[in-house]
């Protein structure tokens, strides 16, 4: 791709918050004190326009890759040769144990072959009752913030997230007490636990404590345990003929195609513990900065208003058709924000990248937050531009450069699901109330387990008068998402691989 210009609809916008760079040169004390408060204001601002750069460290060495060609060999051409890096197990173990996040090799296929047959086929499409429902649940409760005082929009986020994860994994809605019980704990988790903890920045021995606070331990074992008697009452449902045909039931009833077993309860409790984050708490942080993003820029906001319209009280999958300024403002949002923030990987022999040795056993860092502002990719990276996908450069930069959930055989199979969860709750809310920024309170994004913002996104709510939908529909042959991500490529539902 060539330097990008820098031009484009947006760019005499002022631009949404992005978090301070660093000094160029710092000594290790400092950046450890930095990076354990937030990763990205610990990076340097030339990682947004370098192709690649080598860190060192007395415990460890890593390069993080910015040029398209370079992260298509490590996620899409020789995955195998980069798994996950057991530095990040190392970050979650206390929650996710071995789910399919963080194995690798024959035991993340396994996995996957139980898993994905879960999320084929019409299961997004049977997943969407739910979903609707608890968006409109979300509506309802937001109904109590529609007086124009200001209010932390994170926490209604959560909340919705949550309870489409539950409503489609075990036909729970939030408001059932065990459902209600693992979004509280896990909410605990988020806040305790750092994206990387000391065993994940320096190699350990096994028998060597791993330094997790209190807290996150208390509070991943409170979610464990929470999930256990879910998945322990679903064991139960499916052995009496009497489970729901949810997500939770398909999973637990397919057996591996090779050894004929199907997941343990044990297995069950890591798998569901990573639906969880990669399903609510994401989809959580994706709403949420769309939600302000279309706050900050009323124009925008009004668009949104005209075309949500045309979406019925009880919408379909063809529905979906009707939105495409909405889900491109999703997608922008995904941009700029993307929830995981950076994927680790490890080279397992020596190799060659930009004419630089980069050793066995280095940390090969995949950045999203950069990649999806690099300069000489992106026009007017910094920017929020909507109608960027529709355009050369962007169509360009969503094949090459547009990594929210990951690419290659480790995508995330819930890419889909949250395409349209997303779309579905940012339409129903826009469709019922009129969003304001509040003076004083932009928000600096900051990654713990994902990009949050440090002192919460605040908003203020009013009703929105109905409107009339406009006579013309769009032309649903121009719809089609351009990049790897749309909802037409990756029809499954929450989780991560």
């Amino acid at each position: 791709m060539s330097q990008a210009s820098g031009s484009g609809p947006s760019e005499d916008r002022p631009l949404p918050p992005k978090p301070p760079a660093r000094a160029e040169r710092v000594s290790l004390r400092t950046y450890a004190r930095l990076f354990k408060a937030d990763i990205l204001s610990a990076q340097p601002a030339r990682l947004y326009r370098a192709w690649m750069a080598e860190f060192k460290t007395p415990f460890f060495r890593s390069f993080m890759i910015n040029q398209p060609d370079l992260v298509k060999k490590v996620l899409n051409e020789r995955p195998a040769d980069f798994p996950k890096s057991d530095r990040i197990r190392e970050g979650l173990a206390p929650l996710l144990g071995r789910s399919v996040f963080v194995t690798n090799g024959a035991e993340w296929e396994r996995q996957r072959r139980i898993i994905d047959p879960a999320f084929e086929g019409g299961r997004l499409r049977d997943a969407l009752p739910g979903m609707a429902e608890a968006a409109k649940a979300c509506v309802a409760r937001l109904q109590n913030h529609a007086d124009g005082r200001p209010f932390e929009v994170e926490a209604e986020t959560s909340h919705a997230a949550a309870d489409v994860i539950f409503r489609t994994l075990f036909s729970l809605p939030i408001e059932e007490k065990a459902a209600r019980d693992v979004f509280d704990a896990f909410r605990d988790y988020q806040r305790t636990q750092p994206l990387l903890n000391l065993a994940a920045l320096v190699a350990v021995p096994r028998w060597m404590p791993r330094f997790h606070s209190k807290r996150t331990r208390q509070a991943a074992a409170r979610i464990r345990h929470l999930i256990r008697g879910l998945c322990t009452a679903r064991m139960a449902q499916i052995a009496q003929g009497q489970a729901p045909d949810d997500l939770a039931s398909k999973i637990m009833t397919t057996p591996d195609p090779q050894s004929g077993a199907c997941f343990e309860v044990d297995e069950m409790v890591d798998q569901v513990a990573i639906f969880f984050l990669a399903g609510h708490e994401t989809s959580a942080s994706a709403l949420a900065w769309s939600l302000y993003l279309l706050a900050r820029y009323p124009d925008v906001q009004e668009r949104v208003a005209q075309e949500v319209c045309l979406l019925p009280p009880t919408p379909e999958m063809a529905d979906f058709a009707k939105l495409p300024f909405t889900r491109d403002v999703f997608r922008e949002a995904l941009r700029l924000y993307p929830p995981v923030p950076m994927m680790v990987r490890e080279a397992q022999k020596q190799e060659t990248f930009r004419d630089r040795r980069v050793p066995r056993g280095a940390q090969i860092v995949v950045s999203p937050w950069h990649l999806h502002r690099q300069t000489r990719l992106w026009d007017n990276p910094d920017g929020f531009d909507p109608d960027r996908w529709r355009t050369e450069n962007g169509k360009t930069c969503a094949r090459e450069a547009y990594i929210p959930f990951s690419s290659g055989r480790r995508v995330c199979t819930g890419a889909g699901f949250a395409m349209m969860e997303g779309v579905l709750l940012l339409a129903e809310i826009v469709k019922a109330f009129q969003l304001d920024t509040v003076a004083g309170k932009t928000p600096v994004p900051v990654a713990f387990l994902t990009v949050r913002a440090r002192d919460g996104i605040w908003l203020r709510l009013t009703p929105r008068s109905p409107r009339r939908p406009p006579s013309a529909v769009a032309d649903p042959t121009n719809l089609r998402s351009d990049g790897p991500h749309g909802p037409e490529t990756h029809p499954e539902a929450p989780s991560s691989g």
